[in-house]
């Protein structure tokens, strides 16, 4: 049992490793996300449930570099005919096939292309609704792109970019129509991507006073940012009465598409802090792995707008392992990638610092270059600095890039901090328990070894007192104070009492006085089994010791004692097999001979015989004619 009680320890301590550890670590996209979205993107059928879907679904599969085409193919192209061939689809639908073709490249004629291009020309003149512009001039766009028709221009690409910045308001969010005087942080997302649309539809330059304004907006918006404790930064929906409920990711997912759409198309920088930028995508790698299929595609398709934007493309700096252990000689290894996986520019990594979780002193390493392995693009300081000791600390990391040109292209966030759990062995020694008099002079104490298998056993009674003491102490020899200290005391009646340790440097002692404890105790003499747990998650040999037993006699209870509390029933006993039913029938009645019972049966049945008789002869007789009623 002791046994299992100490694996279930060492397993509680491995997760709260595990769990804290990468609480701020941010993974680029990996081969879970594919694993999960062939999961969560599942056609019913060979369909998907709409073409926004599909294309959903479709647009993750090509981030992710997943070949799902052919299964889709045939079924999605066949509803992009449709929809592209009728006239009373709608406008989103129309939107939707549109990109769902530009990644199947379906067989689409001339003469349909050029139906929808009027329409949605004719709906850009009498567009009101962002949404309207929205799905139009993209639609337009797209149509542009997989055609290549260069003569496809708005008639008055300026007009309609004016339009549209007629619903943008001063906070640099934007209203869905100029009859709502809400305003909404998805929304703008939204308006800048039907803005970057006009500026590809344009035949001639749009005013620069317009772009200059929109690039503006777009520093407004991200002064309203949202900002977590681990550097990560994202967008929030504000607007209340929306038809459908924008949450942190759908918003900053909207906001990185216009973006990064926006900046791709219109010429000088947009000036915004690279900071902000890398805080989108920690934001987005932060959230893990999305178990919604519109949440992972927002996800994907927004992390893939920033990994090949013309903003500032983020490097996510990362640890394979933040859980270091000085017995195994770990050494620190760092990877910088892309959001997306890629590996990163020629660049130099430095550990620039460590620090105790919790402490503001002086660092305990001066500036320590990292060295680079360009077969498997790692960099790695070759063992622990000499002052680590275990514990928790924070590993402060910069990446200079070689290149000076490429810190207006790509954003490494100055300097990252990353949470590095360093876990070694703790030395256990000078264990001893005694009992005491009240004088606390000594009457029986015992050497205990804690890391071995021996146990003790002890006697006391109610006048004297109990002393449990022991030294914890690192490779370095510093004081350690575990998570836990914890003494046990059992009753053979299975009521438990439980006790903290308390420590003054690397020296731990509790003393238990039985005189204060008899009320707790429920005056329970007998024997009392003797436990010890001490445990950190970044102590290697936590340990959950049996230290013997200790019999101890406590005084009868008064009258109006407290009862100990009721105990769990043992389990086995609860729901093992029951003893076996035995079932006691009744005695079967006495009966008559069955002879007797035929013979009275015969008798009964005379009279019913002599009546049948009697009715076939009149019957007969009627038939016959001769029977008649004077």
């Amino acid at each position: 049992m002791a046994r299992s009680l100490e694996g279930f320890l060492v397993l509680i301590v491995a997760a709260l490793i595990y769990s804290s550890a990468v609480a701020s670590v941010f993974q680029p996209i990996s081969d879970s996300h594919r694993s999960v979205a062939l999961e969560l993107f599942t056609p019913l059928e060979g369909s998907f449930s709409s073409l926004a879907e599909t294309y959903e679904a479709l647009r993750t599969f090509e981030v992710l570099g997943i070949d799902k085409k052919t299964d889709i193919n045939t079924a999605a192209c066949q509803s992009v005919l449709e929809t592209l061939g009728s006239s009373s689809s709608a406008l989103k639908d129309l939107f939707y096939a549109l990109k769902v073709n530009g990644i199947l490249k379906c067989e689409i004629k001339k003469d349909v292309f050029e139906g929808v291009t009027s329409r949605l020309q004719a709906t850009v003149s009498s567009a009101g609704a962002l949404l309207d512009f929205y799905y139009s001039v993209g639609g337009l766009v797209i149509i542009k792109d997989q055609t290549s028709k260069d003569d496809l221009y708005l008639a008055d690409a300026e007009g309609v970019f004016g339009s549209i910045k007629a619903l943008s308001q001063s906070d640099g969010r934007w209203r869905y129509n100029s009859n709502n005087p809400e305003s909404s942080t998805f929304a703008a997302g939204l308006a800048l991507e039907a803005l970057a649309a006009v500026v590809s539809l344009s035949s001639s330059e749009i005013d620069q006073s317009l772009i200059g304004a929109t690039k503006n907006d777009i520093l407004k918006l991200f002064d309203s940012i949202e900002k977590y404790d681990d550097g990560a930064f994202y967008f929030d929906e504000k607007l209340v009465d929306a038809h459908e409920h924008q949450g942190p990711l759908s918003t900053t997912s909207s906001v990185v598409r216009g973006l990064t759409v926006f900046a791709a198309v219109t010429s000088g920088s947009l000036n915004l802090p690279s900071a902000k930028i890398l805080g989108l995508a920690r934001f987005l790698l932060g959230i893990g792995i999305p178990g919604d299929a519109k949440d992972l595609f927002n996800q994907v398709d927004s992390l893939a707008s920033l990994e090949s934007n013309s903003v500032s493309i983020p490097l996510i700096l990362l640890l394979p392992a933040t859980v270091l252990s000085l017995t195994k000689k770990d050494s620190v290894k760092v990877k910088v990638n892309t959001v997306l996986g890629s590996n990163a520019p020629p660049l130099t990594v430095k550990l620039v610092g460590v620090f105790r979780s919790g402490s503001k002193d002086t660092s305990l390493v001066e500036g320590q270059e990292l060295k680079f392995n360009p077969e498997s693009a790692v960099y790695a300081l070759d063992a622990l600095p000499k002052s680590v000791d275990v514990g928790k600390y924070t590993f402060v990391f910069e990446m200079v890039l070689h290149d000076p040109d490429h810190s207006y292209l790509y954003a490494t966030g100055g300097q990252t901090q990353i949470p590095i759990f360093v876990t070694g062995l703790v030395k256990v020694d000078s264990a001893e328990i005694a009992v005491l008099d009240s004088d606390l002079g000594s009457t029986e104490t015992k050497k205990i070894d804690l890391t071995g298998e021996n146990t003790v056993s002890l006697s006391a009674n109610h006048l004297q007192k109990l002393r449990l003491s022991f030294q914890l102490s690192t490779s370095l020899g510093h004081a350690f104070k575990p998570h836990q200290a914890i003494l046990k005391l059992t009753h053979e009646s299975k009521v438990e009492h439980s006790f903290v340790v308390g420590s003054s440097g690397k020296h731990f002692e509790i003393n238990l006085d039985f005189l204060g404890l008899v009320e707790k105790f429920f005056y329970l003499s007998g024997k009392y089994n003797v436990q010890l747990t001490v445990g950190d998650a970044v102590m290697e040999n936590s340990f959950l010791k049996a230290i013997g037993h200790l019999d101890l006699d406590l005084p009868e209870p008064p009258e109006k004692a407290a009862q100990p509390p009721p105990q769990l029933l043992d389990q086995k006993l609860r729901y093992g097999p029951k003893a076996e039913i035995t079932h006691i029938f009744r005695v079967p009645e006495k009966l008559p001979p069955k002879e007797l019972s035929h013979a009275f049966l015969g008798l009964t049945l005379l009279p019913l015989l002599g009546f049948l008789i009697g009715v076939s002869v009149i019957l007969s007789v009627r038939d016959s004619g001769h029977f008649s009623i004077a």
